[in-house]
C-alpha cells in the first residue's frame, strides 16, 4: 500500500528543521496544528508559514482552528 502523505514543500533548513524537530514532516501532520503554534516555532519565519499555507489549501487541507476564546 503506497502512502498517501504529502511531503511538505521546500522552505528555509531552519523553518523545517523547527517543524521536524515538533513531529511534522508531512502536510497532514501540519494540519494537526494552528498557524500561531507553527509561527511560534524558533526558525519559522512569514514566507515558510505563507508556502505551507498554500501547499495545504492546494490539498483542501489547512492548519488546525485556533480554539482560544
Amino acid at each position: 500500500m503506497p502512502d498517501e502523505r504529502t511531503p511538505l514543500p521546500k522552505t528555509s533548513n531552519p523553518a523545517t528543521a523547527a517543524i521536524n524537530l515538533a513531529g511534522v514532516y508531512f502536510l497532514e501532520d501540519l494540519a494537526r496544528f494552528t498557524e500561531a503554534e507553527i509561527a511560534a516555532l524558533h526558525g519559522v519565519g512569514p514566507k515558510a508559514i505563507r508556502i505551507w499555507k498554500a501547499a495545504l489549501a492546494e490539498r483542501g487541507l489547512a492548519f488546525a482552528s485556533d480554539s482560544s476564546p
